[in-house]
């Protein structure tokens, strides 16, 4: 698709970018506040994708989780591998800093780790998702975008509530929220928290183990929130997550095979001879200092961050092989502390504008997929990589939005920042080493971003922007060498054009935008398979592009029904990928749906009586290959939901059930000479629950 059809599906406005989730009117939508550029908007004179959801639609729609939030956003999507990757537009999770292009912030505290997408959704006033590059305002790894969840303002009345669910497998949820005043006006205090667990759907025939998949979600959070005096205030936040995995959802097969031969039935009754289990704890601090004068807002965000990983893995993920008894095991852990100091000026008729410092230091510790070998009964012994690699960022930004008239405002901002990366690596072979690589690596980039709107009347907003992306590069932490070229990656790219509009009509309002992303020296690896052992090279793919349109609607036929739906199309390939014999140009990007879709219809009676139906549908999508150098391609599905409940008093009692249809779809494929394995997305499921609120 060319930029020039682009264009014209912009004008009849065939694509969008932005929607607002809540059950306020169409013609509220200019009473919306969003905080996309760090400084309190109009969503309406906001130049960029932003799909809006509230607190209140969370629990309407059951979503409880980030993926849950990624599954209704038009071109986004979540693969599971030991984690969450998620894939937006094109852009994929980098394989060696395990970060997606899509970086969570909850209270000022960052996250882009495939590893840390488990965040609780309790006590969220609203979550902000932010379509495009924006690491102008919000840093290193928002190559993608943003979901800012912002959490509920205090007050001087005491609130919250407790939940409790169940549904098959065992599925177990626990949910409290509690936010109270200690001293009116002065001080405030809350306290929420989730507990998840279910037994799972995978039966491991070897072990006799029924709750081979079981697993077992802990998080907790608190915050005191402290008005000095009518200009200060500051907010002390604690987060403590624990995540058990017991397995993953899928099985293997010994030698390349295509992506065809695979079957949930057989993923259910699964066999592998080594136990599986992933442990991940997350501890969080942030302190957020704020301070308003009559004209200025001064705010400094310190963060600390820390996360340990344990996890023991099967090595072919099935058994009766010349690898039973083998397995891998994965130990990591990253130590983070940030500092942001941001100011910014209050609303007026004249130029808006943010500026700010940002500054942070991460030491990161792995022994990356070490394993224990055993062919035909011969042990072979451990062998592991031990690294350490220890990063600084420093960082100058900002952004100014200036009205050009009373119509037409232009956006500019930047930023400059420099990164520091140093790697300290050991390879051992039973205990003795048998590698040794460092490296030290800085690379300085300037980010900068332009935006017009147009405001043709209080209810059409047409904008143009264009705005760069960027996500660091680093060093190859499953090094087999101490060649600095085998194990080194360079910063990927991405320029972003995108054009758009946000719109209502009566109770009809929509968003539409197309867009166009160049992408360069995409993060890539290579594997090399050499006897029992798989060797994973860094590399970066030279140039790929992503192209598409996006539409978002939501309308009220009547004012006890609600419509909503969100559609996506979106076109990738590498347009130059040559990696060793093997020229890949012209290939689609792997793991990007073609397109995605949602549909709800939700009825709301004034009796307390309300039902609902999802309908989410995702295009076909392809995996890459790696023992036949091909790109298979899974076909597309589509999963119904539905949700009835009634509300009285301060109780919301509910029945729901997921993928109703019981589609059986393929969401992660890895392939190499040993071994081949892929897993399934999760089948039908009903549930029941309660909420009491107070």
């Amino acid at each position: 698709m060319k930029i020039r059809e682009l264009i014209i599906l912009s004008v009849i406005s065939l694509s969008t970018s932005t929607t607002l989730y809540g059950k306020d009117s169409a013609q509220e939508m200019d009473n919306i506040t969003v905080t996309a550029n760090k400084v309190e908007e109009n969503i309406q004179d906001v130049p960029q994708s932003i799909t809006v959801i509230s607190g209140e639609v969370l629990e309407e729609r059951g979503i409880k989780t980030i993926v849950d939030v990624i599954n209704e956003i038009p071109n986004m999507a979540s693969i599971p591998d030991r984690g969450v990757k998620v894939n937006f537009r094109g852009l994929n999770a980098s394989l060696f800093t395990e970060n997606n292009p899509i970086v969570v912030y909850v209270d000022g505290i960052p996250t882009s780790s495939k590893r840390a997408f488990n965040t609780s959704l309790e006590n969220v006033e609203r979550i902000e998702v932010l379509r495009g590059p924006q690491g102008t305002l919000y840093g290193k790894d928002a190559i993608g975008g943003v979901i800012n969840i912002i959490t509920k303002e205090p007050t001087n009345y005491t609130s919250g509530n407790i939940g409790v669910e169940y549904g098959s497998n065992n599925y177990k949820r626990t949910t409290f929220n509690v936010n109270t005043p200690i001293i009116d006006n002065k001080l405030f205090f809350n306290l929420n928290g989730e507990i998840t667990s279910t037994d799972g759907w995978i039966n491991n025939k070897y072990k006799g183990d029924k709750k081979a998949a079981k697993e077992d979600d802990k998080s907790f959070g608190t915050s005191l929130y402290y008005k000095a005096t009518d200009k200060l205030s500051t907010k002390l936040v604690l987060k403590k997550e624990k995540i058990k995995n017991y397995g993953f959802k899928g099985y293997g097969i010994v030698g390349s095979t295509n992506l065809y031969e695979f079957k949930r039935k057989n993923a259910e009754n699964t066999s592998f001879e080594e136990p599986m289990l992933e442990k991940n704890s997350i501890d969080s601090q942030s302190i957020d200092i704020k301070y308003e004068s009559d004209n200025y807002i001064f705010d400094a965000v310190t963060v600390h961050r820390k996360t340990n990983l344990k996890g023991n893995y099967d090595a072919d993920f099935t058994n009766g092989t010349t690898l039973d008894g083998s397995y891998l095991f994965n130990d990591a852990s990253s130590d983070t502390y940030s500092q942001e100091i941001r100011l910014s000026n209050k609303e007026n008729d004249g130029i808006r504008w943010v500026t700010g410092l940002y500054l942070d230091k991460e030491e990161k510790n792995k022994d990356a997929y070490g394993s224990e070998t055993i062919m035909n009964g011969v042990n072979f012994g451990k062998t592991n990589t031990v690294s350490s690699i220890d990063s600084t960022t420093q960082a100058i930004f900002g952004q100014a939005m200036i009205p050009l008239n009373k119509q037409l405002k232009l956006t500019l901002g930047g930023r400059y920042q420099k990164i520091k990366r140093e790697i300290d690596l050991n390879g051992f072979s039973n205990t003795t080493k048998n590698n040794e690589y460092n490296d030290k690596r800085s690379w300085n980039v300037f980010i900068p971003k332009v935006a017009l709107d147009y405001k043709i009347n209080e209810n059409f907003s047409p904008y143009v922007s264009v705005s760069k992306g960027y996500m660091p590069g680093g060093f190859n932490v499953l090094a087999r060498n101490s060649k600095k070229e085998d194990n080194r990656f360079e910063p990927e790219r991405s320029t972003n054009y995108e054009i758009g509009i946000k719109g209502s009509v009566g109770d009809f309002m929509f968003t539409a935008a197309i867009f166009r992303m160049d992408i360069k020296d995409i993060h890539i690896n290579r594997q090399e398979t050499v006897g029992a052992t798989t060797n994973y090279y860094t590399d970066n793919a030279d140039k790929a592009h992503s192209e598409g349109i996006e539409f978002d609607f939501r309308y009220f036929p009547t004012d006890r029904i609600e419509v909503s739906g969100a559609l996506g199309f979106i076109k990738t390939k590498y347009d130059s990928y040559v990696a060793g014999d093997n020229d890949f140009s012209g290939k689609e990007i792997e793991t990007t749906p073609s397109h995605t879709a949602n549909l709800s219809v939700a009825y709301y009676h004034p009796n307390g009586f309300y039902a609902r139906t999802d309908v989410r549908n995702q295009g076909s999508m392809s995996f890459y290959d790696d023992a036949h150098k091909t790109f298979p391609k899974e076909d597309g599905y589509t999963l119904v939901d539905v949700k009835v409940g009634y509300k009285f008093s301060d109780w919301d009692i509910y029945v729901y059930g997921k993928n109703l249809t019981d589609e059986k779809y393929i969401n992660t494929y890895e392939a190499n000479s040993l071994f081949t394995m892929a897993t399934f997305g999760d089948p039908r499921f009903f549930g029941i629950g309660a909420r009491y609120r107070f």
